[in-house]
């Protein structure tokens, strides 16, 4: 039951975008269509289990005063992995995201899951949260930039939704769009929270 829990807390009841709102940055930046979602939530990913397992695995040798700067190489080092991976392998998606695939580096998600739970717990109990971190972010990339590209673009992973005769909302492909949809997101799960809550 522990393993099933540890697996499932970061999709929904820690989840690190629609519960503790991490990473908004990141999340705002490339959400606007659905395969820049899922480029930049499978890229936070890797680096969150491999940073995850690295930094389990030396916890126990890194003394206390130098731990951030070694957990930021640690990161660092599959950053450096997935940008060059991806730079390589999906040119066209890593232009669209652009800087926000190097700044994983500093994402407050994969740091603050190394300093708060890799460091203090065993290699497994790391890999299965950053998995389950990972999966999260991921789907709340997806939950807003799927509804951002329908409404602003009337496609979904580029495909048309709608007739010719169809409008888009071009507010929503812009910034502010991002900003308005979080909004609508987090109060929606506040709210079914505390619907459940007085259950």
């Amino acid at each position: 039951m522990a393993f099933i829990s540890d697996l499932t807390r970061g999709i929904y009841r820690e989840n690190p975008v629609l519960k503790q709102a991490l990473g908004l940055c990141p999340t705002l930046a490339v959400s606007s269509s659905v395969s820049n979602g899922i480029g930049m939530g499978l890229a936070a990913t890797f680096v969150l289990i491999c940073s995850n397992v690295l930094i389990s695995m030396i916890r126990k040798l890194v003394p206390d005063k130098i731990r951030i700067p070694v957990y930021i190489i640690v990161i660092a080092t599959f950053v450096t992995i997935i940008d060059l991976t991806m730079a390589g392998f999906v040119p066209d998606l890593y232009k669209r995201l652009g800087i926000f695939v190097p700044l994983i580096v500093v994402n407050c998600i994969i740091l603050g899951r190394a300093e708060a739970y890799a460091s203090k717990n065993s290699v497994l109990k790391s890999l299965l949260d950053g998995i389950s971190m990972g999966i999260g972010f991921t789907a709340a990339l997806v939950v807003i930039s799927s509804i951002r590209e329908v409404i602003g673009n009337g496609t979904f992973l580029g495909v048309p939704l709608f007739g010719a005769e169809f409008e888009p909302v071009m507010f929503f492909a812009l910034a502010p769009g991002a900003f308005v949809t979080i909004g609508f997101i987090l109060a929606f799960v506040a709210w079914l929270d505390r619907r459940n809550a007085a259950k």
